[in-house]
């Protein structure tokens, strides 16, 4: 495995490459949910890139940047042990110029739920997304494939869309959700939680638990649902609960195969996402 600090150094590393090619972006903090994209992007592809990046356009002013886990010499560990060949960890100036071309999340998919709660969010994680995925790309593999988690199920909606947009030469492979064994799904920023706040956050994944009981039971009004999460949710500053289809567009009743649920809230100073796919 080698460790690279510079585009030159990426491209050098890259150009030997002789097959596909499994690209994972991170910011890091490695847990077993980026390994489970780390395993899928091994088993499928020749080579395999593992990207080390805190990127600041997507941190709203006030949000956690500075106080973002950084755990590099474990996350380099991680890699070697999954069998990475490359990590690539840039700084902000490298990818970044002063005065900087903009991309804009789309003006409906990508200002609704997350985007509502995090204006600017978005265009700040589809510019670092981009830009990334340009650079693997860069020695034009013979297949290239980004993985990406189902857990930030809208990010991973806009990043397909960029793709198609941009008909960038990527295939994108979404990845399903890992959980802990009491059901909170990983999450970099669950080391924030203390013992109490951990056990007030597994309201989310209750909630979603719930959710799908109802749906086994026929219970298919969108209402109805997401006023029994709320129910469970009463110990989480809720953000919102929302049922919505693959294209994130409002609807009234679940429908089977075309449906995610979404929860967001923050438990103490902690801000936490999760969603099932129906």
């Amino acid at each position: 495995m080698v460790t690279v600090n510079s585009i030159d150094e990426l491209f050098k590393e890259t150009e030997k490459f002789e097959g596909s090619v499994g690209f994972v972006p991170t910011m890091g903090a490695l847990h077993e949910g980026h390994l489970s994209l780390i395993r899928q992007a091994r088993e499928e592809s020749d080579f395999v890139v593992v990207s080390i990046f805190v990127n600041p356009t997507q941190f709203l002013e006030g949000e956690d940047l500075d106080a973002y886990p950084r755990r590099e010499e474990a996350d380099a560990k991680i890699c070697q042990l999954a069998g990475v060949d490359v990590i690539f960890m840039p700084t902000p100036e490298m990818m970044y110029e002063h005065d900087e071309l903009s991309i804009t999340a789309p003006a409906i998919r990508g200002f609704v739920l997350e985007g509502a709660s995090r204006p600017g969010h978005f265009d700040g994680m589809l510019q670092v997304v981009m830009k990334l995925l340009n650079l693997i790309a860069y020695n034009k593999p013979r297949e290239f494939r980004a993985y990406f988690g189902k857990k930030d199920a809208q990010q991973l909606a806009l990043i397909e869309q960029m793709v198609r947009n941009y008909f960038i030469n990527v295939e994108v492979v979404p990845c399903d959700i890992v959980r802990d064994s009491d059901g909170l799904a990983l999450s970099s920023r669950n080391l924030y939680l203390g013992k109490e706040e951990r056990q007030r956050a597994l309201s989310l994944s209750r909630s979603l638990k719930r959710a799908t009981e109802m749906v086994m039971k026929q219970e298919l009004n969108v209402q109805n649902i997401k006023d029994e999460m709320l129910k469970v949710l009463e110990e989480v500053e809720v953000e919102y609960v929302a049922l919505v289809n693959r294209h994130f567009e409002a609807i009234e009743e679940v429908e089977i195969g075309d449906t995610i649920i979404l929860v967001a809230g923050r438990v103490g100073k902690t801000r936490l996402i999760d969603n099932l796919w129906i």
